[in-house]
């Protein structure tokens, strides 16, 4: 009865027990066996011997309290399964009952109750009838079976005549209908086990003798049943000769069960039992011969399955009744009563029984994000090296000795530095690469501005010295620019390299609580960290910028201050717009990474365009301006034209020379 419970999948029933050995211990075995099968009784009740309609009714009643529980198994006596079915069709209830061989595949249980009754599942022991036994009874009378004392009141009832009274040995059994108890094959096959038993027993205390034997003495019961009873194995006698039943116990003294499976049906406007399966130490159903089964299996559940991605939350000590809770998107079914997390960079798999790392994300060279910044440091690369190369190739013209060749070549390798940093940044991220980047973020800067810094330094102090009237200032000759402008970048350096120390440089993968869908790769240094690294350029952008204001009023002739003063306050515009804009765009790792490579070439443009734009139309397009044409004479308060070539002004006070390219050039250092 358990196995076609979970072959349907009714996991939640109720079920009902006639009081008396049969009844009680037919449904204790029951739910013991359905408890292993994780089947749940919604409610147990029983009947009793002196019951009228109304406690049957109050049964149903009582059944009908449980709507989930559809399906009612039975373990009654026939009477009261008959009442049973009655009462429900009294009061119009309606389950599927699955019943015990108490009411088999008896007409009289479902008499009048045919329409509550259709649809059931029942049992009957597998017997066959035996004819010896019906040739045997029916030539029964009581002159020739005077061994059962109860046989001849048996005739009395039977044929409704009296010894007494009058002569009852006129009839006969074989003129009446006989229609032969199913439970006869089993009595017969009890007969024959004990006979065996008895049989095994003298052969093994009496060996090679059909008599009694001296060592036969009384045995013990419990070892009778044990050694012997419990042994016995044979093929059951007068069985039909198409019928295979062998005769033994299993290790609880059960007879191997074979049983019959009826299903009680309409066809043709008429009710009958249809046998749909047996039971033999295993189920065996054809469900094509059960009507109910080819449409919609009924459903007898506490609760409905859950979904694919719904986890079982049930109370202690109860299975079948749960509540279906949804797991999360990022989690996976453990089992059906838990939900588990997969973790940072993982995603459940598309049956939630596991799952798989998802794929980073960075920026590739081939996206949107990346084709722009490259383009543009692309261009700027180019446009470098041109600069580079026309420098290079008029290293000895006065425009190119009157810039500074020494910092020019700084500036501009510094400028090559901000427009490589945005391969840096484009590239996968890796430990080397994330080296990289820290290191050359600020070391680029630092370069360009520390050049810069140093220049104008060196016009403010020059001009300084011109208007006072003193000495030559020091540290104006290119070693000494040189030599400041690299301690500059070296400071940068120094933070650099203890940030390193301080936090390891490495690769981390991030991913927003809000979008766990998305794994990125990235440095794993703090964008708080980064904007402190800059904290140093921020300082020599503005002392430059400083000197650049400073120098604003210089005369005419002596302008690279100019180019600086507007190079400055167009790069801080540029750092005023990235700052608060790299730290807003924090959320996507794209706009953020192509706003900081675009800001860096940026800068870089900024000085390659307004410093050396200038000294390259000169050098290209003006050759003629391209030398030494005059020299100034100066005075505490103004600048002019005094000679026709440059030289050396009064020892008494130093003077700065000029050449039609409008630089300035220390007269010491004019033949360079």
């Amino acid at each position: 009865m358990a196995e076609i419970l979970r072959f349907f999948n009714w996991t939640y029933v109720s079920t009902v027990a006639s009081e008396g050995d049969y009844g009680e211990t037919g449904i204790e075995a029951f739910e013991h066996e359905a408890r292993a099968r994780n089947i749940c009784i919604a409610t147990s009740e029983k009947v009793g011997r002196s019951m009228n309609k109304k406690t049957f009714e109050g049964v149903i009643r009582a059944l009908m309290q449980k709507p989930n529980a559809k399906v009612v198994v039975l373990f009654t006596k026939i009477e009261d399964a008959r009442e049973l079915l009655a009462a429900a069709q009294r009061i119009n209830a309606s389950f599927l009952w699955v019943a015990s061989d108490g009411w088999g595949a008896l007409e009289s249980v479902v008499s009048g109750s045919e329409q509550v009754a259709e649809g059931a599942i029942t049992i009957e022991l597998a017997a066959y009838p035996i004819q010896q036994f019906t040739v045997y009874f029916r030539n029964l009378n009581p002159y020739n079976n005077s061994r059962n004392p109860w046989f001849r009141e048996f005739w009395e009832y039977k044929f409704q005549c009296s010894f007494h009274t009058q002569d009852c040995g006129q009839n006969s059994l074989k003129a009446v209908k006989f229609e032969q108890e199913s439970k006869i094959m089993f009595v017969v096959n009890a007969v024959y086990a004990m006979a065996h038993a008895i049989h095994n027993m003298h052969h093994s205390l009496c060996p090679n003798t059909t008599k009694l034997c001296d060592s036969m003495k009384p045995v013990n019961g419990k070892k009778f049943y044990r050694d012997f009873i419990l042994n016995v194995n044979f093929d059951a006698p007068f069985r039909p000769a198409d019928t295979k039943s062998v005769v033994r116990f299993d290790s609880y003294g059960d007879g191997i069960g074979r049983y019959n499976i009826f299903n009680f049906q309409k066809v043709n406007s008429r009710y009958k039992y249809e046998k749909v399966g047996y039971w033999a130490e295993g189920l065996t159903l054809n469900t094509s011969l059960i009507p109910w089964a080819k449409s919609s299996v009924p459903v007898s559940q506490c609760s409905d399955p859950c979904k694919r991605n719904e986890m079982k939350s049930v109370q202690p000590r109860d299975v079948c009744c749960w509540i279906c809770i949804p797991c999360q998107p990022f989690e996976y079914l453990h089992d059906e009563f838990t939900c588990m997390d997969c973790g940072l960079g993982y995603w459940p798999n598309e049956s939630l029984n596991g799952c798989y790392e998802l794929p980073q994300e960075y920026i590739r060279w081939k996206d949107v994000w990346a084709i722009g910044p490259v383009t543009i440091s692309c261009l700027g690369f180019i446009s470098t090296l041109f600069v580079f190369g026309v420098f290079i190739k008029n290293n000895n013209t006065p425009i190119v000795k009157a810039s500074g060749r020494e910092l020019s070549y700084i500036l501009l390798t510094g400028v090559l530095m901000c427009y490589g940093m945005t391969f840096i940044f484009i590239a996968k991220p890796s430990t080397e690469v994330c080296t990289l980047r820290r290191l050359g973020l600020g070391t680029s800067f630092a370069v360009c501005y520390s050049a810069l810094l140093t220049k104008t330094n060196r016009i403010a102090r020059i001009f300084s010295g011109v208007k006072e009237g003193v000495q030559r200032p020091r540290f104006i000759s290119p070693t000494s620019q040189v030599v400041i402008c690299f301690a500059l970048i070296s400071c940068q350096l120094v933070i650099v390299i203890i940030w390193l120390l301080v936090e390891k440089p490495g690769t981390g993968k991030e991913t927003p609580p809000e979008k766990r869908f998305v794994v990125t790769l990235k440095c794993n240094n703090k964008d708080s960290n980064m904007l402190i690294s800059l904290t140093y350029n921020v300082l020599l952008i503005v002392l430059c910028t400083v000197y650049a204001f400073k120098t604003r009023k210089c005369p005419e002739n002596f302008n690279e201050a100019k180019f600086i003063g507007f190079t400055m306050y167009t790069t801080c515009i540029i750092w005023l717009a990235f700052l608060p804009i790299f730290s807003v765009t924090s959320s996507d790792y794209r706009v953020q990474t192509t706003t900081m490579c675009i800001s860096i070439s940026l800068s870089g443009s900024v000085v390659l365009g307004c410093l050396f734009t200038p000294k390259l139309h000169i050098i290209l397009f003006q050759p003629q301006k391209n030398v030494a044409s005059h020299r100034v004479a100066t005075s505490r308060f103004s600048v002019t034209a005094a000679g026709s070539a440059c030289s050396q002004g009064s020892a008494s006070q130093y003077v700065p020379t000029v050449c039609n390219g409008r630089e300035v050039v220390d007269s010491t250092t004019s033949s360079l």
